[in-house]
Order: structure tokens, then C-alpha cells, then sequence
């Protein structure tokens, strides 16, 4: 299978596991966090909607600056409610897979720049940084789900039955 087969596979796969954590989010939580030095559940929830967007900007972007000195730092639009979570999830998925398979694989061999405030802390091939991006989004899911636990809603099965959800897959 090819490289792209296999991204969009991956993609595809991780997709169903963040789309049934997002259908469980609780609405109006956006501010709950279990410690003060955490990240508020609206942003982590935000970002695991959004976080295939960034496969989409590691193929269409050639670099990204996270913290630009002239101006904000990337920040997803809120989101408060799973139905808004979930369309923000079902957008950032159609941009990934369009990017995915408007691309090749000599283009992903390519190399591809993360900054903050101008300063490279990533310089490596498209499809490195695409499945660093899965592996970010997998973990901030993660996190999402003891959130999950912690305020009292249902946690989904991912890989395996939860204490929630009796399916296997």
C-alpha cells in the first residue's frame, strides 16, 4: 500500500475513535479543568475536533508559525456542544482527506517547517510531521477522555470496551 494509503487509513481510523469522544462531550463544560495548571476542557475538546486540519496545513502550507511576533497565535473557533464539535471534526476531516489525496508521495517526502515567533523548532519530511500530528491528536484524546471521566459523562470505547461503552472497536 502506499504511503498515502496508509495516512489516509490511519486518518480514517483514529477519526471514528475522536468522533465518538466528541459525540460524548457535555455541553456548557468549556471551562471545567481538573487542575489549575491544565487546559480547560473547551480548548482540548476544540483541538481534538480540529487537529486533522493540521494534516490538511502540513500539505498545503509550507511552514506555520504557531506564535508570530506581528500577530495571534492559531487558535480553533470555540466550540461548547458535541453537535459543534462534531461539525467542527466532520470540517477538519474533509480537508485532511482532500489534502491527502491531492498530494504524492515525492511531495510528502518534502520538507516541512514549524515555527514559533519565527524561531524553526521543526524542520522534517510532510510525512513525518503528518503522523506526528495523528500521534498529537491521539494523545490529546486521551487526555480528553479522563476529562471525560472526571466530569461524570459516559467515556466511549477506542480500543477496546470502556466502563461505558461495551464495543470492542
Amino acid at each position: 500500500m502506499s504511503m498515502i494509503g496508509l495516512l489516509l487509513e490511519e486518518l480514517e481510523r483514529e477519526g471514528t475513535r475522536s468522533k465518538r469522544a466528541l459525540e460524548a462531550a457535555p455541553a456548557h463544560q468549556s471551562g471545567w479543568k481538573p487542575h489549575d495548571r491544565s487546559m480547560a476542557f473547551g480548548p482540548l475538546a476544540s483541538m481534538v475536533a480540529t487537529i486533522p486540519s493540521w494534516v490538511a496545513m502540513c500539505v498545503t502550507l509550507n511552514e506555520l508559525d504557531i506564535t508570530p511576533k506581528d500577530g495571534p497565535s492559531y487558535r480553533p473557533s470555540p466550540m461548547d456542544t458535541s453537535e459543534a464539535l462534531v461539525a467542527g471534526y466532520e470540517k477538519a476531516m474533509a480537508e485532511a482527506r482532500s489534502a491527502l489525496k491531492g498530494t504524492d508521495e515525492a511531495f510528502l517526502k518534502t520538507h516541512w517547517k514549524l515555527l514559533a515567533a519565527g524561531e524553526v523548532k521543526m524542520d522534517v519530511p510532510r510525512h513525518v510531521m503528518i503522523r506526528d500530528t495523528i500521534n498529537h491528536w491521539v494523545h490529546h484524546r486521551g487526555q480528553m477522555t479522563v476529562y471525560l471521566r472526571l466530569m461524570g459523562a459516559k467515556v466511549p470505547s477506542l480500543y477496546g470496551p470502556s466502563a461505558d461503552d461495551s464495543r470492542f472497536l
